[in-house]
């Protein structure tokens, strides 16, 4: 789509330069001038030429129209490829898009991951449906998304599961995302009693754990989860 951008633009510009070439000619030689003017045949054959550049510049425009529109289709399309519908965040696939970069391979020491899993959705779908529930991880999902900034990746991994990978990071960096998902839950808690965000949380760090592949460390802190 990009080339065809380009292309369109060239041949915008190559429009407009033979237009106000033409002019300049016409207008800045005399005899050609008077010649149009005087001679019917000259004028219809100018008239016929002006209108092709006009049909030109008119089909130009519209081929521009449609290269917006599907530029906001193809975003449309691959925010919804991408994105979890319900969370608002990348998705499954957007996750295995990730893991396939460290795909056998010895993965390096700087790379971490933080497991989710978001306990309270059980007794909120269980007691107000699921409408409340999905409400609920997108809130979460919100909080994950804006406690990555600069830090990290952050996706659905499926049902109420998060993954959070971390590359070339440190053990400070991951404990500054945590907090801040800490703090941003505090505070929608405090702010909702009902509603409350509870969640579990385990921690793998290559630098420290020294495990072989992506697998291994994403396997490794999703068990964490559940040895607190």
């Amino acid at each position: 789509m990009k080339k065809l951008d380009l292309s369109k633009k060239i041949q915008l510009i190559i429009t407009i330069l033979l237009a106000l070439l033409c002019i300049a000619i016409i207008f800045l030689n005399p005899d050609i001038y008077h010649a149009i003017a005087a001679d019917y045949r000259y004028t219809i054959l100018g008239l016929l030429l002006w209108l092709v550049l006009l049909v030109s510049f008119i089909f130009i425009f519209i081929d521009f129209s449609l290269l917006s529109s599907w530029k906001s289709d193809y975003a449309q399309l691959n925010f919804a490829v991408h994105s979890d519908p319900v969370a608002g965040i990348a998705n499954r696939y957007s996750c295995d898009a990730l893991i396939e970069k460290y795909l056998d391979k010895e993965i390096p020491d700087n790379i971490g991951c933080i497991m989710i899993e978001l306990t309270s959705i059980y007794d909120i779908n269980k007691r107000y449906g699921h409408i409340q529930g999905n409400e609920l991880i997108g809130i979460f999902s919100d909080i994950l998304q804006s406690s990555s900034l600069n830090l990290c990746f952050v996706g659905r991994n499926g049902g109420n599961k998060f993954m959070a990978l971390f590359e070339e990071t440190n053990k400070n960096q991951m404990s500054t995302f945590l907090r801040r998902v800490y703090d941003k839950s505090l505070a929608h808690n405090t702010d909702n009693k009902k509603f409350q965000i509870k969640y579990s949380y385990g921690i793998a760090f290559n630098e420290i754990d020294h495990v072989y592949s992506i697998t291994d460390l994403i396997a490794l802190s999703n068990k964490r989860i559940y040895q607190k």
